[in-house]
């Protein structure tokens, strides 16, 4: 039974217009080197600049494997729960009804593209965000679409999710930033977030 591997990472430490930083370069440098073991057999990610970026950084490590964008890895807010969370109601005040729906359709996309089956074996790389990150953890899981909310992804961490036809996905490994020394560990959320 042939399984699709997704080896997700969120990019690479970004500055503030989008960049990837130089510690995003080491990020993404570790992880190709860490993927460089497995038989990959493409890279995917999204168009927004720190992703193309980490992807061309971590593709380094990875002779011969393609490296091409995939347009459903763009960042975006995959869904918004009605009411909202208090605590989430700031971080997306100002999203109107317009951009959840645009929201919920680049997100359905994203899992109809990549959150299923494969017809032969293989080993994908995807460099998205860390929304896109938690949305595929979610839905790998089966939870409810708030869920999302409170999975937070590090710059770089591996996730991998496997898909089979016999069985639902299997979730493997979670935000794991092994590859990475301690003092490029970390998030980018909240004012504790960097050691």
């Amino acid at each position: 039974m042939p399984t699709r591997h997704l080896h997700v990472l969120r990019h690479g430490a970004a500055d503030p217009f989008g960049e990837l930083t130089a510690e995003g370069e080491r990020q993404a440098e570790l992880a190709g080197r860490r993927l460089a073991a497995l038989p990959v057999d493409a890279v995917w990610h999204s168009p927004l600049p720190r992703a193309v970026r980490s992807a061309a950084v971590l593709g380094a490590q990875l002779p011969g494997v393609p490296v091409a964008e995939a347009a459903e890895l763009v960042d975006h807010v995959p869904y918004l729960p009605d009411p909202m969370p208090p605590a989430w109601a700031g971080f997306f005040d100002g999203y109107d009804a317009a951009e959840a729906a645009e929201g919920e359709r680049l997100a359905a996309a994203l899992t109809a593209r990549f959150a299923r089956p494969a017809d032969v074996e293989t080993h994908e790389v995807l460099i998205t965000h860390a929304f896109q990150v938690a949305w595929l953890v979610r839905d790998a899981l089966a939870a409810p679409p708030e869920s999302w909310l409170g999975l937070p992804y590090g710059n770089a961490a591996l996730t991998t999710v496997e898909y089979r036809d016999d069985r639902s996905a299997s979730l493997l490994v979670y935000n794991d930033m092994g590859h990475l020394p301690p003092e490029l560990r970390w998030t980018g959320f909240g004012p504790a977030a960097r050691p």
